[in-house]
């Protein structure tokens, strides 16, 4: 199994949302983050007064899914996700050993 972790902008959560519920994902994680890339912030103007923004706020999107769909779940993240413009987001994945449903106690691809 992997984890599947996409740091994406906000207003594009629910078109990620949809699509992986299209693709048949069962469950995901939504947290709110902040930080900055190579864009290293931005400037606002608030009552004329101009102010740098260091960190940028994110949605990080966390998906478990099997190996065999893992490339075919970040392709579906990034078309979703993707604007073409600086701060799109990043997608990675990595392994993980044991999960486990806490309710039922069931392990494996069955806790998915």
């Amino acid at each position: 199994m992997k984890l599947i972790t996409a740091i994406i902008k906000p207003f594009k959560l629910d078109d990620v949302k949809a699509a992986l519920e299209q693709f048949g994902v069962k469950g995901l994680t939504v947290s709110e983050a902040s930080g900055y890339g190579r864009q290293k912030g931005h400037t606002e103007v608030y009552r004329g007064a101009e102010y740098q923004v260091d960190l940028v706020p994110k949605v990080r999107v966390e998906v478990l899914t099997e190996e065999d769909d893992v490339e075919d779940v970040i392709d579906v993240i990034v078309k979703a996700a993707q604007t073409g413009k600086i701060g799109d987001g990043k997608v990675w994945s990595v392994p993980v050993d044991t999960v486990i449903r806490v309710r039922t106690g069931e392990r494996g691809p069955e806790a998915l």
